[in-house]
């Protein structure tokens, strides 16, 4: 049995990832998983040592240990931030040694696969590199405005029916209880001074019927059509209404798809397209870092065994 083991960076309350460990430990693979930004230093011990071909040493959590020479992939999911909001000078300074000591070194692991690499997930964030990506790609993607100015944006707006979202998905609070900030048409008039604030983003609205989400493990793609109901925009608004069906992606589209992963370096992405009655795919964006387990089982897609696979092989494209 091949003991190197794979590394997953999660939150502790992580139902995704719990999936493919249950997965890995099927196959007898070895996992360590730990969360860097909560469980460093309390429960990691980090020992790394600058070799020749390499870094090598050990990171212990707790009881178990991993050769950090011998990691065949790290799997990082959705860790914890490592913390700087405090006030005191000296906690600021820990975290931030932290987060480049023990996230440096994980960064820099000889002869591992990463799914994906944590700066190549944090560069594909940016929309703007996505949209610049996918029409170099080969992707079609809907006109789109980023701006500050009330007058540039009321004239986008009004030369066609139009979409704003936002440029980051955080997390937002309305009089304290969380809600989302979903894609919602807006139209010139609705545009005023308050756009001065910060940078927004407008997009042409494509008149879809309905949405796929394509998610990329490798070069393997899952398709599942989304169907929300008449006049919903963003299909995440509406969660209790949808329907799901698997679809196969075209060969012209897979194609971009894995080369807007080569773009970045990355070994996964969750693309989500608009498709029109003529069953044009129309890129909105990818989520280097997105969900999938409802899709998967929604649509009855193997999504848990590829990223297995990928983890388990340990080989990857981007080497």
């Amino acid at each position: 049995m091949d003991g190197r083991p794979v590394l997953v960076c999660t939150e502790n309350e992580d139902a995704t990832a719990d999936l493919v460990i249950a997965e890995l430990n099927r196959r007898r693979v070895p996992v360590l998983r730990f969360d860097p930004g909560r469980d460093f230093p309390a429960r990691v011990v980090l020992v790394a040592c600058s070799e020749a071909g390499g870094w090598g040493g050990q990171l212990s959590v707790g009881q178990h240990k991993a050769d950090l020479s011998a990691v065949r992939a790290l799997y990082h999911r959705r860790p914890s931030p490592y913390p700087t909001g405090s006030s005191e000078q000296a906690a600021r300074f820990a975290a931030q040694e932290n987060r480049r000591g023990l996230g440096g070194v994980l960064g820099a692991l000889p002869r591992c696969l990463y799914l994906s690499h944590p700066q190549a997930i944090a560069q594909a964030e940016y929309k703007p590199a996505q949209l610049d990506a996918a029409t170099r790609a080969g992707l079609m993607a809907p006109a789109t405005l980023i701006t500050n100015g009330p007058l540039e944006a009321q004239a986008f707006c009004a030369e066609q029916r139009a979409i704003y979202k936002p440029l980051h998905a955080a997390a937002y609070e309305i009089e304290g209880e969380p809600a989302g900030i979903w894609a919602a048409p807006v139209e010139a008039g609705e545009i005023d001074g308050a756009v001065s604030h910060s940078a927004h983003l407008f997009q042409a609205q494509v008149p879809k019927v309905a949405d796929v989400r394509a998610v990329v493990v490798g070069e393997q793609v899952f398709s599942a059509r989304i169907t929300a109901p008449p006049g919903v925009v963003d299909w995440r608004s509406a969660y209790r209404s949808l329907t799901y069906e698997p679809v196969i992606c075209p060969d012209e589209t897979r194609g971009a798809l894995v080369r807007f992963l080569a773009a970045f370096g990355l070994n996964f992405g969750a693309f989500d397209f608009a498709v029109t009655a003529d069953d044009a795919w129309w890129f909105l964006e990818c989520n280097p870092n997105g969900q999938w387990a409802w899709l998967e089982d929604a649509a009855g897609l193997p999504i848990t065994h590829a990223i297995a696979d990928l983890l388990e092989n340990g080989a990857s494209r981007h080497e």
